[in-house]
């Protein structure tokens, strides 16, 4: 049987792979993996993005919690890192966020988290998945868990925010496009309450639109709105906001490894980049690289996901990590990749400079890279095949040392990602098309 959980938790079409009784079963489960050895009733947090299949998995989830005898605190809407911040300041014991992320809206996911506001390793997902098999008797009578809502605990969530700052935001414009998802309140009003002055859009969530046309996977909207407003940056979540990308003034797209440097070189000129090492995935541009080591900065490379990137800091006591897709861990703040903080510490640096946006950008000479993300393939064979394993050693050694591929099967939708690094757009596009046949020729034997 295929594993149940991929590189961000369990996914799928609700109602179709992610259904009520699965969402009944996995918060039983959780609970009888991450809360064994408890001397007291474990309390756990669930939290959810604004898809209308979040209401009945959300139902479902806290009823499996419950029926395992655990407290649930049920926050209501909440970006996936507020989940995480409160499992730790409520003291609960685990937690889940119910949210496909940037998937389309009809996709929904259930992701735990461990005490301390953590992600899981993979130890403990396959013992999740392993119970789901040997179901053990429930509580009954008074040792059943009760189930009670606290949608109030965002305020709490936004001061710590907030107070991760040294210096107020006055006097930057920020226009931020919340993708109908988790953040349409809390990123608008920790910006606010920096002191910065904020245009919000795709704040109007209907269970539907999420992700729709907007946020940190179609940025063409926020372009718009940075120019027509005159501000001096945008920022795009996505639908959990646990990411963010940007948008400088003069509209061109700042991605997360261009983040990652201009936050790695402020810590490091104030002395907080923890044995001067940065965390990133084997996504990053080799621009990326070239500019931490430049600057002597170590670098640690994992798989693709921030819970590898999150392990990797945990291992070596680092502080800052993060994903070209604009997942950032700020570990001194935050147990999880949070878009909004991200933001707030990215116009902090603007502020501290006076330089704009496009001119810290700079720092990162990119490489042109291509990402093309080939759908209706079996994710395993597309990048096992012997066929697709002959063409990219053809096309590696035709690219030498001058640019690099990567071929991987997504762990969050049904599909193989092809990346191409090369000195020019166009031989990246060449080479990533002719691997990218390959796949489909394999896909249709």
């Amino acid at each position: 049987m295929a594993r149940l959980f991929g590189t961000d938790g369990v996914r799928g079409v609700a109602n179709l792979d992610l259904t009520a009784e699965l969402a009944v079963k996995l918060g039983t489960a959780a609970v009888e993996v991450l809360a064994v050895g408890l001397d007291h009733q474990p309390v756990a947090v669930i939290g959810r993005d604004t898809r209308a299949s979040g209401e009945f998995l959300e139902a479902a989830l806290a009823a499996g919690m419950a029926a395992a005898g655990a407290k649930v605190i049920r926050i209501g809407i909440a970006p996936t890192p507020e989940v995480a911040y409160l499992i730790e300041a409520l003291n609960a014991d685990l937690g889940a966020v119910i949210s496909a992320s940037h998937n389309p809206m009809p996709d929904n996911g259930i992701k735990f988290f461990a005490s301390g506001g953590r992600k899981l390793p993979d130890s403990l997902e396959d013992a999740i998945e392993d119970r789901l098999q040997t179901p053990k008797p429930l509580p009954t009578g008074a040792k059943v868990g009760r189930i009670i809502d606290n949608p109030m605990a965002s305020g709490n969530y936004i001061s710590h925010l907030v107070e991760s700052l040294s210096i107020d935001l006055s006097g930057i414009k920020v226009v931020v496009d919340c993708a109908n998802g988790a953040a349409h309140h809390t990123a608008p009003a920790a910006y606010k309450k920096a002191g910065a002055e904020v245009i919000a859009i795709h704040a109007s969530p209907d269970g539907l639109n999420i992700n729709q046309d907007c946020g940190s996977t179609h940025l063409a909207d926020l372009i718009a709105a940075v120019k027509e407003h005159d501000a001096d940056l945008g920022i795009a979540h996505d639908g959990d906001a646990d990411r963010c990308l940007a948008v400088a003034k003069d509209g061109s797209e700042i991605d997360g490894d261009q983040i990652l440097a201009i936050l790695a070189l402020a810590m490091k000129e104030s002395g907080k980049l923890v044995n001067n090492h940065v965390v990133i995935t084997v996504m990053a541009n080799l621009g990326l690289k070239q500019f931490l080591q430049n600057s002597d900065i170590e670098v640690i490379e994992t798989p693709v996901g921030d819970r590898y990137v999150l392990s990797a800091m945990e291992v070596g006591g680092y502080n800052l990590g993060g994903e070209q897709s604009g997942h950032l861990i700020l570990a001194d703040h935050a147990t999880t990749g949070d878009g909004t903080l991200t933001a707030l510490h990215l116009m902090q640096r603007m502020k501290q400079t006076g330089l704009s946006l496009a001119k810290l950008a700079a720092v990162v000479q990119k490489l042109p890279q291509v990402l093309i993300n080939v759908s209706g393939v079996d994710r395993n064979l597309g990048v096992s095949h012997p066929a697709v394993l002959a063409e990219v050693d053809r096309l590696r050694a035709q690219l030498g040392e001058s640019g690099r591929i990567l071929l991987r099967p997504s762990g969050t939708e049904p599909l193989v990602r092809v990346m191409v690094e090369a000195p020019t757009d166009n031989e990246a596009n060449a080479v990533a098309q002719a691997l990218v046949a390959v796949v489909r020729k394999v896909a249709a034997l």
